[in-house]
């Protein structure tokens, strides 16, 4: 009867969540039949109306873009472009969700994830394969939306080198259970939620825990590349590539965890870059970050010279999260920075 009851339990929830997903598509056909600029004048309320249905349907995925929508036209210039960027991915999100006996399987459970639907922890353990290598933490970070806090956590495998994010969740106030420090190495093993491109992941069994700074790959620090105890890196063009073929595979994806090497912050005008040097090129700053004071610690830390620094590449730009001095340093505060992506 268990197996049996959770069964009609999901199909109701997808049936909920493919309501909300049609009724998304109304709201989206509506705002562009009248015009991008009469979300200027709306205000919140319609949006928060939708949101409230998003979640009557269980489609916390999808209730969180439409928070993004009511956002974007107080972003500042150049709002209907952006606005009409997440209409699309929107659109295109709904699209999969009601059609995803034609999707691929890999692209329906990257979709499935999108709208809000998770495979649990203790399921996930037990039917994937679990990964075993030894884990260095590469950055954190806390972030609430006025109900959850939520904990991001990311990890990079001294082995096979793939990168993970660990996710954690508590009410308001309190901190997530997950506490794993930046620097740690975490001789662990992994399982992946499925997905087009894996990236979150779920911790199974523990085998030790050693307080490291660096796993034993780190470049010498007689090269004159990485900072000592800082974790090898990529220059800016293999950054880049990293995110394009992740995004080929995951078109809503926010942003790709990379190790940038050898590149010099540069504030600007126009906003601030990690330049590289070694190929002229340069990579901009997530502009959501400009007002971040430690984007000035990490100019200070660097005293114009090469830094390696941890964060992830979107499409906005590369937002910063840890640098090493030698050892590492948070660039990111305990709040989730704001803006929209």
């Amino acid at each position: 009867a268990g197996p049996e009851a959770a069964r009609r339990r999901a199909e109701r929830r997808a049936q909920r969540i493919a309501a909300g997903a049609t009724e998304l598509e109304r709201r989206l056909a509506d705002l562009l039949r009248d015009g991008l600029a009469s979300a200027d004048r709306a205000g919140y309320g319609v949006w928060d109306e939708t949101a409230a249905r998003m979640i009557d349907a269980q489609a916390p995925g999808l209730e969180a873009r439409v928070r993004e929508l009511a956002a974007i036209p107080s972003s500042g210039p150049g709002w209907p472009a952006r606005l009409l960027e997440e209409c699309a991915l929107a659109h295109l999100l709904n699209r999969g969700f009601l059609h995803l006996d034609r999707l691929p399987e890999k692209l329906a459970a990257t979709t499935r994830t999108r709208v809000g639907l998770t495979t649990p922890v203790a399921e996930l353990l037990a039917t994937e394969e679990a990964i075993r290598d030894r884990w260095l933490v590469l950055g954190r970070q806390d972030g609430t939306d006025g109900r959850l806090t939520t904990r991001r956590i990311w990890l990079r495998g001294e082995r096979t080198h793939r990168m993970a994010l660990l996710l954690s969740f508590s009410a308001p106030g309190q901190s997530p259970e997950l506490a794993l420090p930046t620097g740690l190495v975490l001789d662990a093993d992994l399982a992946y939620y499925p997905a087009a491109r894996p990236l979150r992941a779920a911790i199974g069994t523990r085998h030790e825990e050693t307080a490291e700074a660096a796993p034993p790959t780190a470049p010498p620090a007689a090269e004159g590349c990485d900072v000592p105890g800082a974790p090898e890196g990529c220059d800016v063009e293999t950054a880049l590539a990293a995110y394009g073929a992740a995004l080929g595979e995951d078109p809503w994806l926010d942003g790709w965890p990379v190790v940038l090497a050898d590149v010099v912050p540069v504030p600007g005008d126009d906003g601030w870059q990690l330049a590289d040097e070694r190929s002229g090129s340069a990579l901009p700053v997530d502009p959501r970050c400009a007002g971040r004071t430690d984007l000035w610690q990490l100019m200070a830390i660097s005293g114009g010279g090469p830094v390696t620094v941890f964060g992830e590449c979107g499409h906005r730009g590369f937002s910063p999260i840890t640098t090493w001095d030698p050892t590492p340093v948070s660039l990111i505060g305990t709040a989730a920075q704001g803006g929209t992506r």
